[in-house]
């Protein structure tokens, strides 16, 4: 049964309304055409009859052709008012015949007319059956159309039914990108969408791998380190202070692991935030208003944190959450990195209708062979569990943004981190 939301079927309505119109509009005009050219030229045979008597002319001398056009036709003289111009030509049907009627002027001075009479049955019947036969073409063509549309609507949808075919039987495990040479032209920007999706997920999938395996890896380390802490001190007795340094051990393992958990955690908010509705915000005062955030603790390190924010102003649809996340990311491993006396630079500035927005540090600087963005990816003999990084670049998928990670370029060690906002939600939450 045919579905109202259905594209094939709205492209069939369609198709057959369109190519109905067509052939009826045509078959009207060619009827037309051809029922006024051959009454034309039986009003003129009359006015040729007419003119010959007038003329008193034989009516023989009127036809060149034959003489049997000449059956079924009658002249009478009548007698009208003179001031009345009666010339015309009209029709009457009369016992299942059809009559062709002229009325002449013979003589105006006295009122005599010609009313000559011409029997066109056969050329009406003719008619009947032309139009009948169009009729019959045309019932004929539209079915035809019907049988066209449905097999040109299969035709147009068999690649759709295809990628449908083949992301139903895809799962995270067995994802493989579409081959967008075997498309038609017209779906290659379709297919190569999908498969940008289908890499996200494989990202995603990968990501969310790591993090588990590495969230086990990471709890694993501080158990094994409490369970022989704890084997060790029950093996024998000791002393009142020794207990009290097993238990400090302890509960510097737990602190550890509380660390970790409340990262893991952390992800699942950073997920949650992906859902908020975006709204207009001023870009470059969130910059500002974090900044000045962190600028008392730069200062209680011995670090300096400046400014360069342009424009002025810079309204994105977003949200801001995920943003303030990003930026106090950049901003920890900015400071963390960074030694006394050293200074950390957040700027930004328009890239057509985009904004970057960077943190330059003056720290170490990193290994470009790893990525970092992975989850529990460290760097250095810095405290933390590796979870920053990824929840930023989670986030910056999450904005359609682009962030990325090096080393400086102007013979100075340190890093830059960098994010690319668009001003505009580039994918828009259903429902918003």
């Amino acid at each position: 049964m045919l579905s109202k939301r259905s594209i094939k079927t709205q492209f069939i309505i369609q198709l057959i309304i369109a190519s109905a119109t067509l052939i009826v509009l045509f078959s009207s005009i060619l009827f037309l055409y051809i029922e006024k050219s051959i009454y034309d030229d039986k009003r003129t045979e009359l006015f040729h009859y007419a003119e010959n008597i007038s003329t008193y002319r034989s009516l023989a001398e009127a036809e060149e052709d034959s003489a049997d056009n000449l059956l079924g036709l009658y002249v009478e003289m009548l007698t009208l008012k003179k001031e009345k111009d009666h010339q015309k030509v009209y029709e009457y049907k009369k016992e299942g015949q059809t009559f062709l009627v002229l009325i002449y002027p013979f003589d105006k001075e006295l009122g005599n007319y010609l009313r000559i009479t011409k029997n066109i049955s056969a050329t009406s019947q003719l008619l009947a059956k032309i139009l009948n036969s169009i009729f019959i073409i045309n019932a004929i063509g539209f079915i035809l159309i019907i049988i066209y549309a449905i097999a040109l609507s299969k035709m147009l949808i068999l690649p759709i039914k295809t990628l449908s075919k083949r992301l139903s039987n895809m799962n995270e495990n067995m994802m493989r990108p579409i081959k967008i040479s075997t498309l038609p032209e017209e779906f290659e920007p379709l297919g190569q969408t999908i498969n940008r999706l289908i890499g996200r997920i494989q990202t995603h999938v990968k990501y969310q791998k790591e993090l588990f395996i590495g969230a086990a890896h990471e709890l694993k380390t501080p158990l094994a380190v409490i369970k022989l802490k704890n084997q060790v001190t029950l093996i024998k007795k000791r002393a009142p202070q020794e207990y009290i340094d097993a238990i400090k051990v302890t509960n510097e393992s737990v602190d550890e692991m509380n660390k970790i958990v409340a990262d893991i955690l952390n992800v699942g908010r950073q997920e949650g935030s992906q859902l908020d509705a975006p709204m207009q915000s001023d870009v470059v005062s969130l910059l500002r208003k974090k900044a000045n955030d962190f600028t008392l603790l730069a200062q209680s390190e011995g670090k300096h944190l400046e400014m360069e924010l342009k424009p002025a102003v810079f309204m994105a649809t977003l949200q801001e959450n995920l943003v303030n996340l990003i930026i106090q990311n950049f901003l920890q491993n900015a400071l963390k990195f960074t030694p006394k006396g050293k200074r950390v630079l957040l700027q930004s500035h328009p890239e057509g209708s985009s904004l970057l927005i960077e943190v330059i540090d003056e720290g170490i600087g990193i290994d470009d062979t790893v990525d970092l963005f992975a989850p529990f990816k460290r760097q250095g003999n810095k405290g933390g569990v590796g979870l920053g990084l990824f929840l930023a670049k989670s986030a910056a998928d999450a904005l359609s943004a682009e962030i990325s990670l090096h080393n400086r370029r102007d013979g100075k060690d340190g890093t830059v981190a960098s994010l690319l906002i668009n001003s505009k939600l580039c994918c828009p939450l259903p429902g918003i």
